[in-house]
C-alpha cells in the first residue's frame, strides 16, 4: 500500500494538515480497499497549531520509509524550522508535496532549488525573495515538478491531493474521492482569480507619478507612445526604466491593472461584461475576454459567477450609473492588446 506521511511541526496550519489526511484517507480502490496508508509524524509528541494543540503519534523516522511526504503550511513565515524536520526532509527519498506556505519549509530544506513552484499568492513574492534559486508562479493552483509538487493556499491543497490520487490510481478513484470530499475534481482557472486588487506603487518609487497617472487612466486605451509622451521619455527609454523598476513592460503592466480593475467591477457592479471591458479601456469585447482569461485563468462571466456582486439599493444604482456614464464619456477609441 502507498504510504503517505504528513509532517506536523509547531506553527503548522491545522486546515493544511487535515487536507491530506482527509483526501488520501478517503480514497478507495475499486475493491473498496484503502488506496493509501496515512500517518502523521513530527519531531515532538505534541505540536502547537494555532488555537489547537495536537498529539503526534509517529516520529520523523517515517519519512525514510514513506512513498509520499506532505508538508502543510506554516502560519508564521518567521517561525524557525526545527533542525530535525529540515534534516529529515532534506534526506527523504519520497515524493514531496507542500500545501500553501509549506513550500517555505521545503525550500528551507533545500528541496526546491532550481524548481518551478507555487504557494499562496500573498506569500509568493516573499518566497521568491528568500529563495532566489526557486522559480515561483503565483497564478496557479498547483505545480508538478517531479518529484516535488507544490500547491497554493488553503483549498488548493485539495486540488493537489486529488490530482495526486488521479495520477496514482486513475480518474475513477479520483472522481469518487472528490465526490466523498464534496469537491469538484478540477476547478476552473488558477489562483490568479483570487489575488487581491493591486494598489499603485508606494510613494518614493521613481515611476510613482506615472503609475498613479496610468491607474487614473485605465479607462483610456492608451498606446506606448502616449505613455512615453506623458513620461517625457522615448518609448525605448520608458520601456527600459519600466522593466528595471517593475519587472515588466508598460503595456503588460497596464493590461494587468486593467484586468484587476475589471475584477473589482465584476465583483461590485451588475454592469454587463462587455460594458466593464469598455470601462477599463478595451475597445473590443473579444480582446477583453481573451486578456481576462490569459491573466486570471477563467472567463469574466465565470469569474462573476464565483464572486457575484452584492444586491444594491436604488440610490446606489443611480450613483453607480452616473459614475460609469462619466467614464464612458471620457473614453477615446484606440487599439488595445494584452
Amino acid at each position: 500500500m502507498h504510504r503517505v506521511v504528513v509532517v506536523a511541526y509547531d506553527g503548522v496550519v491545522p486546515f493544511d494538515l487535515s487536507v491530506p489526511v482527509e483526501v488520501f484517507g478517503r480514497a478507495r480502490l475499486a475493491d473498496g480497499g484503502a488506496a493509501y496508508q496515512v500517518r502523521v509524524c513530527g519531531a515532538t509528541d505534541e505540536v502547537r497549531a494555532g488555537a489547537l494543540g495536537l498529539r503526534v503519534p509517529y516520529d520523523l523516522s517515517l519519512l525514510a520509509e514513506a512513498d509520499t511526504v506532505v508538508v502543510p503550511g506554516m502560519a508564521d513565515l518567521d517561525t524557525p524550522l526545527p533542525e530535525a524536520v529540515r534534516a529529515a526532509l532534506a534526506a527523504s527519498p519520497a515524493r514531496l508535496l507542500s500545501i500553501c506556505t509549506g513550500a517555505f519549509v521545503l525550500a528551507a530544506a533545500g528541496r526546491l532549488d532550481g524548481r518551478r513552484v507555487t504557494t499562496h499568492w500573498a506569500a509568493a513574492a516573499e518566497l521568491a525573495r528568500r529563495y532566489p534559486s526557486v522559480s515561483v508562479d503565483p497564478d496557479v493552483l498547483f505545480v508538478e515538478d517531479a518529484p516535488v509538487l507544490t500547491s497554493a493556499g488553503a483549498a488548493a491543497g485539495l486540488d493537489l491531493c486529488l490530482h495526486v490520487v488521479r495520477r496514482d490510481h486513475g480518474a475513477a478513484v479520483a472522481v469518487e474521492t472528490a465526490r466523498s470530499c464534496v469537491m469538484p475534481l478540477e476547478r476552473a482557472g488558477g489562483q490568479a482569480q483570487f489575488i487581491a486588487y493591486e494598489p499603485p506603487a508606494p510613494a518614493g518609487h521613481s515611476l510613482e507619478p506615472l503609475l498613479a497617472w496610468l491607474t487614473d487612466n485605465l479607462h483610456r486605451p492608451l498606446t506606448l507612445a502616449e505613455i512615453a509622451a506623458y513620461a517625457m521619455m522615448s518609448p525605448r527609454s520608458l520601456s527600459r526604466h519600466f522593466r528595471d523598476q517593475t519587472g515588466t513592460t508598460p503595456m503588460r503592466w497596464l493590461s494587468r491593472h486593467r484586468i484587476r480593475r475589471a475584477q473589482h467591477l465584476l465583483e461590485r457592479s451588475d454592469q454587463p461584461v462587455e460594458r466593464i471591458g469598455e470601462l477599463v479601456g478595451f475597445t473590443s469585447p473579444t480582446a477583453f475576454r481573451a486578456c481576462f482569461r490569459q491573466l486570471v485563468g477563467v472567463s469574466p462571466r465565470d469569474y462573476r459567477a464565483t464572486f457575484p456582486p452584492p444586491a444594491r439599493s436604488p440610490g446606489e444604482e443611480r450613483r453607480g450609473a452616473a459614475w460609469r456614464d462619466d467614464l464612458v464619456r471620457r473614453r477615446r477609441p484606440r487599439r488595445d492588446g494584452c
